[in-house]
């Protein structure tokens, strides 16, 4: 918990401050182009299990830090989010899930993502862990208020590497991506926004603004 702080910290002051949030589609990758390919071919080895799910949840909210940048809720507003650029990734937009893998997901929490605050988490958290908080994050696509921790019931696989969807409840997963978080987190000062991020997504979970970050 304690380095995880330390290099949320680090990272938002080597960002610096900015008047305002830079608002990234999600549709973009935020893993880099020359690892892209690499981190589309990871699959997730573990089960959509509420033991997993469980797991997930108390990284998220533990020594991962994510909650930070994220919210508890997973919709980009956690109490730094206010201070960052671009936004912290909001996790409730179908359009992320549709264009967002768990292997992308998984890249960027590990790696951080250039050019934003999410720093890699590779020290930090293990492979399995980083793998049960993809699990967990998948959840936020179900709508708010579907905690699916003491729940059996499976989201169906998520897009594969060569654009197919499996059934994802109200959206589809990553990533992905800052932020890792992609995901994840964050650079610079912003005004609270809605994690929206471009004119051309709109839909529920988005306030119909946007992309959700």
């Amino acid at each position: 918990m304690k380095m995880s702080i330390v290099l949320l910290t680090v990272a938002m002051v080597s960002l610096g401050i900015h008047s305002g949030a830079t608002e990234h589609d999600v549709r973009q990758p935020r893993v880099p182009a020359e690892k892209l390919a690499e981190a589309r071919d990871m699959t997730n080895p573990l089960p959509d299990s509420p033991e997993i799910l469980r797991k997930g949840k108390a990284v998220y909210n533990g020594k991962g830090t994510c909650f930070n940048c994220h919210g508890t809720d997973g919709d980009g507003h956690g109490p730094v989010a206010s201070r960052l650029d671009p936004s912290p990734r909001n996790f409730h937009h179908h359009v992320l899930w549709q264009n967002r893998t768990e292997g992308e997901l998984f890249w960027v929490i590990k790696h951080g993502s250039p050019g934003t605050a999410m720093i890699g988490f590779g020290r930090v958290l293990s492979d399995d862990e980083i793998w049960a908080v993809v699990r967990y994050l998948r959840g936020f696509a179900r709508g708010p208020g579907r905690d699916r921790t003491s729940q059996g019931q499976s989201m169906g696989p998520m897009k594969g590497r060569h654009g197919g969807m499996g059934g994802m409840g109200h959206g589809g997963p990553m990533m992905g991506q800052h932020g890792m978080m992609g995901g994840m987190g964050h650079g610079g000062s912003k005004g609270r926004t809605g994690g929206c991020e471009s004119d051309g997504c709109g839909g529920d979970g988005c306030g119909g603004n946007g992309c959700g970050q």
